[in-house]
């Protein structure tokens, strides 16, 4: 089965590309639904948080309260990276669960794991291709404070907290750019899938 990580920063429109990708025939891992998985209550996840961070950062039924953890890690990068650093691992060990069942179902197949951080967290190695989608600088920030209604200054400080979409593209296989709209990004989308499949 071939591995493909599929990554982008934030409001590029990597939700869509996943979307086509599903369509043509690809298995999708979203590693944002993942993490939710790994820190449900029980989960040795949510345990390794509760150990770091304090049993503040719960509901009153036992679940994560996202919000309280989101709060005391936000503005702090130190907490920022050690959150990373204990989650990344649970998800990562999940991804590769989930793909090993697939790729036993069908070895042929194609599996893309997307995921925002996957070049920060170095979890991309473990893959065979890596997919980055962009976009102009300005047509993001549009996209992140119409999204998100955010002020132009909260939504330039949400991007410059990432990796440079500049960055990013250093470390890609394959580019899909989505400034110019769905069908272009839908054309582009395609034609690394073609690739992808007489890999």
């Amino acid at each position: 089965m071939l591995k493909v990580g599929l990554t982008g920063s934030i409001a590029v429109g990597k939700s869509f590309v996943l979307s086509v990708l599903e369509e043509l025939g690809a298995r999708t891992i979203d590693a944002d639904q993942i993490a939710r998985e790994v820190v449900e209550p029980g989960t040795a996840g949510l345990q390794a948080l509760i150990e770091s961070f304090g049993d503040g950062i719960l509901k009153a039924d036992g679940s994560l309260d996202r919000s309280k953890l989101g709060a005391v890690v936000f503005n702090d990068e130190s907490r920022r990276l050690q959150l990373n650093s204990i989650l990344h691992p649970f998800i990562i060990a999940r991804q590769d669960e989930i793909m090993r069942a697939w790729e036993q179902e069908s070895p042929d197949g194609i599996a893309v794991v997307d995921a925002a951080l996957m070049i920060e967290s170095g979890g991309y190695r473990r893959l065979d291709k890596l997919i980055v989608v962009h976009c102009r600088a300005e047509i993001q920030l549009q996209r992140l404070m119409s999204r998100e209604r955010l002020s132009r200054d909260e939504a330039e400080r949400r991007i410059s907290s990432q990796m440079p979409q500049e960055e990013k593209k250093k470390y890609a296989h394959y580019l899909i750019d989505t400034s110019d709209g769905f069908d272009s990004a839908r054309k582009q989308t395609e034609e690394v899938w073609q690739r992808l499949k007489s890999t």
